[in-house]
């Protein structure tokens, strides 16, 4: 698949040239062909920039703290500043500093993974948000669910771990059957659905924005399309600069949620 067809639009094609018509970008704009083969499993460029978002998470934090002194240099209080602001505005927040604790190290990572594999929509070369292909926000989802599933039932056990995923509470009387089926249905479906979703959505859409403004910019590029090709390059500016914002926001929102259902399984059922 060339580059031309992956941006869906052909370089030699403007306004005004006749046979000449805008091709937007769509879910074939979401679609690579692997980049190589290792061992018979395939890799493509997202498989590519998640697993480059690992090496720079890693590394980053090992540079920041393989060394740590009593007096930080830059990266150190970079790094401080970051693992900080999750572990006092996310994970304490949300579970207190005696429960949150054991938990900063999974929060701290997931956040920054999540943040750089949006990132990469914004670098040059790169230019595609990892979590706008739905696997990967799943997979992260899973992994959560996981958890909390695990901790529900080992902090409360297993009657009590029923009990807080099916809203059991033999007070409520005749309605406690569509309670229960309601309460699985958010715990079992929709929390984990809505959680990957959520990520997904956001940088699926945000990313076709950005596509749509930069071919159109290219697309008016001739004759007095100029004009509009300068007002939709505008527009590619404010979208990339908001689509900075939300990539940090979905992040944190993603690890929120996370702390969230954590706080949910330790809490006591009544």
């Amino acid at each position: 698949m060339s580059a031309e067809t992956m941006l869906a639009f052909d370089t030699e094609c403007h306004l005004f040239i006749p046979g000449c018509g805008f091709e937007a970008p769509g879910l074939h704009s979401f679609v690579f062909e692997p980049l190589f083969t290792i061992g018979g499993y395939e890799f493509n460029k997202p498989m590519l920039l998640a697993f480059l978002s690992t090496i720079v998470v890693v590394g980053f934090f090992w540079a920041a703290f393989g060394r740590a002194k009593v007096v930080p240099g830059k990266l150190q209080m970079i790094g401080e500043a970051g693992y900080d602001f999750v572990r006092r505005g996310l994970v304490y927040d949300a579970l207190g500093k005696r429960e949150g604790d054991k938990y900063v190290p999974f929060m701290v990572s997931l956040f920054f993974f999540v943040w750089m594999m949006n990132l990469w929509s914004i670098i040059p070369v790169m230019a595609f948000p990892v979590t706008s292909v739905i696997a990967f926000p799943v997979g992260m989802a899973l992994i959560v669910y996981v958890l909390w599933m695990y901790l529900t039932f080992k902090k409360q056990g297993f009657v009590g771990g029923l009990k807080n995923i099916s809203g059991y509470d033999k007070s409520l009387g005749w309605v406690l059957p569509l309670i229960m089926v309601l309460e699985l249905l958010q715990h079992l479906i929709i929390r984990p659905f809505t959680h990957a979703v959520r990520l997904f959505a956001n940088m699926f859409a945000g990313h076709l924005l950005i596509l749509l403004f930069t071919i159109a910019s290219w697309y008016m590029l001739n004759g007095v399309g100029i004009v509009y090709a300068g007002a939709s390059f505008v527009m590619t500016i404010v979208m990339t600069a908001f689509e900075l914002f939300i990539q940090a926001v979905q992040a944190y929102v993603f690890v929120l949620l996370a702390c969230n259902y954590v706080q949910g399984a330790l809490a006591e059922h009544h």
